[in-house]
C-alpha cells in the first residue's frame, strides 16, 4: 500500500497538458512532490480509508470507482477486495501515476466537468482529499451519485483545515511558530485556488441533501512521525514557488523549516480528516428523491 507510485515521464517541471493550471488545484499531479504526498497519504490514511470500505460491505465481485486517484494504493486495495470477478475503475483529471494492468481500469476524467462514467452501476463510489478542492463541488457530488447503483455507498473524506489550522499544535519555539506561519501560507494559497478550507464538516449534510440516506461520519486526526514529516516536507517543496512568487514566505524562511524537519524537532500534525457515507436509498420515494 505504500509503495513508490509510478512517476510521470516529466516529473521536474509542470505538465506539458496543462492539466495542475486548467483545474486550479495547488497541489497538481504533475511535479515530482506528488508522488511522494501520495506514498506518505497512503501511511496515514489508507488504514482509515480501507476500514470505512470494509465496513460498507466491499468485497468480490463489487464495482467500484476512485475518483480523483492521485496514486495507486487505493485503487490497488480495492482491486484486491473486489478480486477478479469485481471491476475498480480509477480516474483522475491526471493519471500519470496510475498503472492500467495492476487490476484496475484507468480513465482520464474530471469529475466536475464531465458525465459519470457507466452510470447507476457502482456498488461504492470514492473519494479522498477530492472535492474539499473543487470550485464546482455540487457537480462533482452529483456526478458521483449518478454513478452509484440502488443501495450503493458513496465514501468522501476530506480535510477539514480550518477546524485545526496549525502544524504544530505545542507552539512553544520559533521552528514551531514558522512552521505554523508556513501552514497559515499554505492555506491562503488554497484558498485562492478555490479550496474550501471549512467543507469537511459539512459532509453529512452535503450527503443528506444529495438524496444519500444511512449517512454518518467519522474523524481522523494524525498527530506526529515520520510520515507527517515528509509529507509536510513533500507539500512545501511542491508549493515552493508558489509560496514565494505570492510574497507570503522566503527562502530563508522555507529552508530553515526545511531543515527543521529533517532534524526532527517538530511534532507535525495534519488538519482532521473527515470521512462521511451514506447509501443511494433502493427504491426511490418522495422523500428520498434527490
Amino acid at each position: 500500500m505504500t509503495s513508490s507510485p509510478r512517476p510521470p515521464q516529466d516529473t521536474g517541471r509542470p505538465d506539458p497538458t496543462g492539466l495542475g493550471e486548467e483545474s486550479g488545484y495547488l497541489l497538481d499531479n504533475a511535479r515530482a512532490e506528488a508522488g511522494e504526498r501520495f506514498v506518505w497519504l497512503a501511511e496515514l490514511f489508507d488504514g482509515v480509508t480501507r476500514g470505512h470500505v470494509d465496513r460498507l460491505g466491499v468485497g468480490p465481485g463489487s464495482r467500484c470507482w476512485e475518483v480523483g486517484a492521485g496514486g495507486p494504493s487505493v485503487p490497488a486495495a480495492l482491486a484486491a477486495a473486489v478480486g477478479p470477478t469485481g471491476y475498480v475503475l480509477a480516474t483522475d483529471i491526471d493519471p500519470s501515476w496510475l498503472a492500467a494492468g495492476d487490476g484496475y481500469e484507468v480513465r482520464r476524467h474530471d469529475v466536475a466537468a464531465d458525465p459519470p462514467p457507466e452510470p447507476g452501476t457502482f456498488d461504492l463510489v470514492h473519494a479522498r482529499l477530492v472535492l474539499v478542492h473543487l470550485p464546482d463541488r455540487a457537480r462533482a457530488l452529483a456526478t458521483m451519485v449518478a454513478a452509484l447503483r440502488p443501495g450503493g455507498w458513496l465514501l468522501v473524506e476530506d480535510a477539514d483545515t480550518a477546524l485545526q489550522p496549525l502544524a504544530c499544535l505545542d507552539d512553544t519555539g520559533p521552528a514551531q511558530r514558522r512552521a505554523n506561519r508556513l501552514r497559515d501560507a499554505v492555506r491562503e494559497l488554497l484558498t485562492r485556488r478555490g479550496a474550501d478550507l471549512r467543507f469537511g464538516r459539512t459532509l453529512p449534510r452535503v450527503l443528506r441533501a444529495a438524496g444519500l440516506v444511512e449517512v454518518a461520519a467519522r474523524g481522523s486526526f494524525p498527530v506526529g512521525g515520520r510520515a507527517c514529516d515528509r509529507l509536510e516536507a513533500a507539500t512545501i517543496r511542491h508549493v515552493r514557488g508558489e509560496l514565494l512568487g505570492a510574497g507570503l514566505a522566503d527562502d530563508a524562511e522555507i529552508d530553515a523549516h526545511l531543515a527543521a524537519i529533517d532534524a526532527g524537532e517538530l511534532d507535525l500534525t495534519l488538519a482532521p480528516l473527515i470521512s462521511a457515507w451514506g447509501r443511494r436509498p433502493a427504491e426511490q420515494t418522495p422523500e428520498n428523491r434527490a
